[in-house]
């Protein structure tokens, strides 16, 4: 599942794919939003993501949209 996350002052947001679940990232965004803490998310490679949640300007949680390129027909 791909992950894109705004951050206050950052000129490009943060675009991760992940094994964890929609259900999942979301406990973890809204956790770190009522903590004041920090967000914590783990990449399918293991590396993990920290962002501090006052930092956080948007989170998008969703599958990645094919592109389609060409004049085939749908």
């Amino acid at each position: 599942m791909e992950v894109k996350i705004g951050v206050h002052n950052a000129p490009r947001e943060l675009v991760i794919e992940s094994n964890q679940s929609p259900e999942e990232v979301d406990a973890a965004v809204r956790g770190a939003i009522a903590d004041e803490g920090v967000l914590e998310l783990t990449d399918e490679r293991g590396r993990k993501v920290l962002v501090r949640a006052a930092h956080l300007t948007y989170v998008e949680i969703g599958e990645p949209v094919e592109r389609r390129v060409g004049f085939g027909t749908l």
